[in-house]
């Protein structure tokens, strides 16, 4: 019962935390629309992994993570940077694109699988967002210190995250069709969304 428990935790508030749209769930929904489901399922899993990875290491070292305030401090204005730019490239090349090229980010023959975990490793949001929550669920001891437990928990997240974003893959891909909405508008969209994370993530770091 408690191994389910752990799994339902992980998994449904992995999967609430997808929901809000973002630069992962975009991606996603481009690479479904611009490319093929196939890819987009690489592309989700790749993401996952990574998120495994932190989850993973958020709940065996939570000292360790706060202890390097600097050093994350850093990731972190690296990631508005990356944010920014790949916000400023997204709006240059639906300036200049036509209707059916490929949004900036799947222009480059980067394996899916590669893409998921490159973007969802400059996502440093989600190692604040599982210390929180994490903590939380320990002090309420709906989640044992455990070493299995915590590889319940995780496995849990790992595809509640996987099931986020395959609401954007079809949900997306669906929205798109009916809108009719070009490549072109797409890559707006996914400025916008890069634009106002950077922002987001700038405000968190100037404003704590």
């Amino acid at each position: 019962m408690l191994y389910l428990i752990s799994l339902f935790l992980g998994l449904i508030l992995s999967f609430l935390g997808q929901l809000p749209l973002g630069t992962l769930s975009m991606t996603a929904t481009q690479i479904a629309v611009q490319e093929s489901f196939s890819s987009a399922w690489k592309y989700s899993i790749g993401v996952a992994l990574i998120e495994l990875v932190y989850l993973r290491l958020v709940l065996s070292g939570m000292q360790w993570i706060t202890g390097h305030q600097v050093l994350f401090n850093i990731f972190n204005w690296t990631t508005v940077i990356l944010f920014g730019v790949f916000g400023l490239l997204s709006f240059k090349e639906a300036q200049r694109q036509g209707k059916e090229k490929k949004a900036l980010l799947l222009n480059y023959r980067l394996n899916r699988f590669l893409l998921g975990a490159s973007m969802s490793a400059l996502n440093p949001i989600q190692i604040p967002f599982w210390f929180v929550w994490s903590g939380y669920f320990l002090s309420q001891g709906w989640l044992e210190p455990s070493f299995s437990v915590f590889n319940i928990f995780t496995l849990g997240a790992a595809l509640g995250t996987v099931g986020g974003l395959v609401v954007y893959m079809y949900g997306g891909n669906w929205l798109v069709s009916k809108m009719k909405t070009s490549n072109r508008m797409l890559n707006k969209i996914m400025g916008v969304i890069f634009i106002t994370a950077a922002f987001a993530q700038l405000f968190r770091l100037v404003w704590p």
